[in-house]
């Protein structure tokens, strides 16, 4: 009678012997996927609101998380509006007033135009290893995708959340699904990935889904027209002569 060990059944059974990773190795992978010394990303923000849906069509040009500079591109009532981050510090110039403001403290925390984004969400680096521990909770299916369950939780004090969940795609490693919560355990906000494309050496989501907890509405789409990672960024951009 012919017998069967684990590694023959393993051989039918893809998936058998995978080890489970640990939380900071899912982190470094998706941070990989995520992150880069430099990005260009030109986007566009449809606001789902109560009454009508509004698009915001922008230009992004990004180095690590010190340093970002975004251009409104459209509609018409934004386009020329700028936001430049420096550090911790970031300042909005409008065409429509011809000023420059800075925006700090808990003024970081409003809305972005009416959207499920605060300008910390917009502030903030996709890289996760440098400001969480992560242990891994199970695994799950999410939409006929098999995820690994994953608990964040902030090792700095000036983290924006404290804590985060995510759903981690075993095959691609991207966090399909994530809930941001506060330090009190309020979910605040939840993001989803779609349209996950394969661009270069990695894997990256053509539109998220940021759903703002403790607000109405349908959420907010980021859309991603276009994005390129490591590119050579104009000097002038990221700094404060690129607002006037």
């Amino acid at each position: 009678m012919k017998t069967f060990n684990l590694f023959t059944i393993a051989i039918f059974i893809p998936g058998l012997l995978t080890a489970q990773p640990s939380g900071d190795e899912l982190l470094d992978r998706i941070d990989r996927n995520m992150s880069s010394e430099t990005r260009h990303v030109i986007s566009k923000m449809v606001i789902h609101g109560a009454r009508a849906d509004r698009t915001i069509e922008s230009e992004t040009w990004a180095a690590g998380e010190e340093k970002a500079y975004t251009e409104y591109l459209a509609p018409a009532r934004e386009k020329g509006t700028k936001m430049l981050k420096l550090d911790d510090k970031l300042w909005i110039f409008s065409p429509g007033t011809d000023r420059t403001i800075q925006i700090s403290g808990h003024m970081l925390r409003q809305s972005v135009m009416g959207s499920d984004l605060s300008y910390e969400d917009m502030m903030n680096d996709p890289n996760l290893r440098s400001k969480y521990d992560a242990v891994v909770t199970g695994s799950e299916m999410l939409n006929e995708n098999d995820c690994w369950v994953v608990e964040l939780h902030a090792n700095a004090p000036d983290v924006t959340y404290q804590a985060r969940k995510i759903w981690v795609d075993k095959s691609r490693y991207l966090p399909l699904k994530e809930e941001l919560y506060a330090k009190s355990g309020t979910l605040l906000k939840r993001t989803e990935l779609h349209d996950i494309k394969r661009i270069g050496n990695r894997w990256y989501p053509g539109r998220i889904i940021f759903k703002d907890m403790l607000k109405k509405g349908e959420g907010t789409e980021f859309i991603v027209s276009k994005i390129e990672f490591n590119v050579e960024i104009p000097e002038h951009l990221l700094s404060k002569a690129a607002l006037r």
